[in-house]
């Protein structure tokens, strides 16, 4: 009989403990497979907005970074000699400011927004699910403007509505003057969090909102660079005024992942040595347990001629076995935990709706099966010691009186 036979009928023979045992390890399997989706999740998802939005370089102020963007003087000639290199296919500028937008005769109160200025020629702020886009070149009458869905649903907006918008200064009604907008579109905002309430217009139409003429600033630049040029396209941008910072897609990460992702990376590290730790102690209690009720029969095989290596390979199957099974079942039970998980994060303050804590990856299984076989071979060690060490007629004696 083989080393593997071997194994399964002794697991089979005892099938109680064998359950019990196969549970576990998928309950530390699955809290493991957890740990390394969300070592990795945030910054798979945040990266997958940012391509997302189309744009891989952004242009920011000097003494600003991507939470804290101070605005850039004179950002409408920066955008304009951005988008004559040759390496640049298209530029959005965007400008943010704190307003109450009211609809008349749905609802009185004045709801507090986000207005978001922007000049997006290829769409990526928001996904439009009514409606159309903003305009990219002038429009007369009232400002257009874009809602996002939530706001939509709140004040029943549609395609064709009109709002009353207002900036606010420091929490309360400013003297800017009453604007009317027309809702041109409802859609998705990329970075909007869940209760959100944004509304998009162009720069002509921010500059409306503020009631002066445009003042050509900008708190960003969003630039999408020829397919093979980021490289040199950021250089030249770079070149072109130092009063700015000139950060790609990899450097917006680098920085949100030292800063914003810290703490979940943190997180997931020492809760998956925590995890690996349980699962170690469980697979080597199971079989040293295993092992000295089988003392006797351990010694029996010895004495017919069995060698050490063929008992110490009998363990590493048993091991192989409890942690393949139950690794195995650990991936779907952890997956829909990790669905819940997700939701209930999501819902935290200030998260992107569309950014998730819990990312599936392909490595994450290679990662997540290394590391639970590599903690079953560390766990058989201690009982193959035990077993190969075992001295033969002193147990078979001691076997007998008993």
């Amino acid at each position: 009989m083989t080393a593997w036979g071997l194994a399964w009928r002794t697991i089979a023979r005892s099938p109680a403990r064998s359950v019990l045992a196969v549970a576990g390890v998928t309950v530390i399997g699955a809290l493991l497979f957890n740990m390394l989706l969300l070592s990795r999740g945030l910054l798979v998802s945040f990266r997958d907005l940012l391509d997302n939005a189309g744009y891989d370089i952004r242009v920011i102020a000097a003494q600003g970074s991507m939470a804290h963007r101070p605005p850039i003087a004179d950002a409408t000639s920066l955008a304009e000699a951005i988008a004559r290199l040759p390496e640049v296919e298209s530029i959005a500028m965007v400008r943010t400011d704190l307003g109450q937008v009211s609809a008349p005769g749905v609802n009185a109160a004045w709801t507090p927004i986000e207005l978001i200025g922007m000049t997006d020629s290829k769409g990526g702020g928001w996904t439009i699910v009514k409606g159309s886009p903003l305009p990219t070149g002038p429009s007369a009458g009232e400002p257009p403007v874009v809602v996002n869905t939530t706001l939509a649903s709140m004040l029943h907006l549609e395609p064709g509505s009109r709002l009353r918008l207002r900036l606010t200064s420091a929490g309360s009604a400013s003297a800017l003057p009453l604007v009317t907008v027309r809702v041109i579109g409802v859609g998705g905002f990329a970075f909007e969090a869940s209760g959100d309430l944004n509304v998009a217009t162009t720069m002509a139409g921010f500059a409306v909102a503020h009631g002066t003429p445009a003042d050509r600033q900008a708190e960003m630049v969003l630039v999408a660079s020829r397919p093979g040029a980021a490289a040199p396209a950021l250089a030249a941008i770079a070149r072109l005024r130092p009063d700015v910072r000139v950060l790609s897609n990899d450097q917006v990460m680098a920085q949100f992942n030292e800063n914003a992702f810290s703490y979940f990376r943190q997180i997931s590290a020492v809760l998956s040595s925590m995890t690996l730790a349980f699962a170690f102690l469980l697979i080597a209690t199971l079989l040293t347990m295993s092992v000295n009720q089988r003392l006797g029969e351990v010694a029996a095989l010895r004495a017919l001629g069995f060698p050490r290596r063929r008992i110490a390979a009998n363990l590493l199957w048993e091991s192989a076995l409890l942690v393949g099974i139950g690794g195995t079942a650990a991936i779907p039970v952890g997956g829909v935990l990790a669905i819940i998980l997700d939701r209930i994060l999501r819902q935290m303050p200030g998260v992107p709706a569309r950014l998730h804590f819990f990312v599936f990856e392909p490595r994450t299984v290679v990662l997540h099966a290394a590391l639970l076989a590599l903690t079953g071979a560390v766990a058989a060690l201690y009982p193959i010691w035990l077993a190969t060490r075992l001295p033969i007629a002193a147990t078979l004696r001691r076997e007998i009186l008993s």
